[in-house]
């Protein structure tokens, strides 16, 4: 699998999301500058966390009108998997890939912690892998109150691109909302951070099972 890793001013996961792609898949992933105009021929894309921009103006809003983002877009409506992680997944939302927005945490808190989530879709590009429909992974955010209008959020529900939803309510997120994808299933964004627990070496790795069922799928 040929992956990039996309990063910006302010990225502050791109290391561990190119470690996290590097250990599964045996193949150290492409870094690109958000300054880059153009992208290698590779099966994905991942866009990490942080605070690009600083978060300046909204989150992802700034990092939106970056020079990569014309490729980004390209790509994914050429079918190669995306994967919007936390800051990511602000980031397509800004861009269109995917519907609604990231707000403010209900309690205005930044949350730090490991949460619950239930695979709500385990038949998707990033899901399959999945042993079970529940698991864990860590949040760090303060923007990650999902929000759509609920004739969206019947559409994304209806066409399975409900990918993972809390386990109980975390901050706010309409329907418990961790992660959707788009209709045809190869853009994933999410709030929760399954790069982080990948590595063998901190124990149990939860996160190992997405990064694996994108290998499965691309092949």
């Amino acid at each position: 699998m040929r992956a990039a890793v996309v990063t910006f001013p302010g990225s502050n996961c791109d290391r561990d999301m190119a470690v996290a792609i590097e250990q599964v898949t045996g193949t150290p992933p492409h870094r690109i500058w958000h300054g880059d105009s153009e992208l290698p021929d590779v099966d994905l894309i991942a866009l990490p966390g942080g605070f690009s921009y600083g978060d300046y103006l909204r989150c992802g809003a700034m990092a939106a009108r970056s020079a990569i983002i014309p490729a980004v877009i390209k790509a994914a409506e050429r079918g190669v998997r995306v994967l919007g992680v936390c800051n990511g997944f602000q980031l397509l939302t800004e861009i269109g890939l995917l519907p609604g927005a990231l707000m403010r945490n209900i309690d205005l808190n930044f949350i730090c912690r490991n949460v619950a989530l239930t695979v709500d879709n385990p038949d998707t590009a990033f899901t399959r892998k999945f042993a079970t429909r529940t698991t864990w992974l860590p949040v760090a955010h303060h923007d990650g109150n999902y929000y759509a209008d609920d004739a969206t959020l019947d559409r994304l529900e209806d066409g399975g691109c409900v990918a993972f939803r809390y386990g109980e309510p975390v901050n706010g997120s309409a329907r418990n909302i961790a992660g959707i994808t788009n209709a045809a299933g190869t853009v994933l964004g999410m709030m929760p951070h399954p790069e982080r627990v990948v590595d063998p070496a901190l124990g149990p790795n939860p996160g190992r099972p997405l990064f694996e069922s994108l290998l499965e799928s691309i092949g």
